[in-house]
């Protein structure tokens, strides 16, 4: 079975992407090469993938939305709002975990769980 290994997120304004989810998450950010700024997301030897921030081109200016793991909804959410987030569908629980569904401040949607 395939397995995510890595991300794009594509936006218009990369740099103010990559500063949101470097203060919300926490996430390294290297270098720009061409368009493309790495990220790495956490230590490797824990499950997770790394992937990265790009400047969409005009005919896909935007990237998907993906779900990321946190310890604690609740304050991820608050996080993400005082760093310019939107909530698009608040925190929903589900069996085995919560999530919510927010839209960075470049207009990019992500999903944020945690895990029961």
């Amino acid at each position: 079975m395939g397995r995510v290994v890595g991300f794009e997120l594509n936006s218009q304004e990369v740099e103010k992407a990559a500063a949101f989810y470097a203060k919300v998450f926490g996430w390294e950010v290297a270098a720009p090469n061409w368009e493309y700024w790495g990220v790495t997301t956490g230590d490797d030897n824990k499950s997770g993938i790394n992937g990265g921030n790009a400047k969409g081109p005009h005919d896909y200016p935007f990237g998907t939305r993906i779900q990321i793991e946190v310890d604690s909804i609740d304050e991820a959410i608050s996080k993400a709002t005082k760093n310019g987030a939107v909530i698009v569908r608040d925190k929903m629980e589900f069996d085995e975990f919560h999530l919510a569904y927010l839209v960075d401040p470049t207009g990019l949607g992500f999903g944020m769980i945690q895990n029961k």
